[in-house]
């Protein structure tokens, strides 16, 4: 889950570069940079859940 968390965070960027040459309008560019963003995001969201500590983990509520 690492490792498609970081490619998300380097394809949001690397679309929205590629595609800037592109696009022609404005609203063009804004709608596809706010995708980019939104990709990028997504990725974000998934490296910090795989950094987390599950909570089936050793030491945190365990004991019975």
């Amino acid at each position: 889950m690492k490792l498609a968390a970081l490619l998300l965070l380097i394809s949001g960027w690397a679309i929205v570069v590629a595609a800037l040459p592109l696009l022609r309008g404005l609203t063009q560019e804004a709608v596809f940079a706010l995708a980019g963003m939104g990709v990028e995001i997504l990725g974000l969201v998934l490296l910090v859940r795989a950094h987390l500590p599950s909570h089936g983990e050793e030491g945190e509520g365990t004991e019975r």
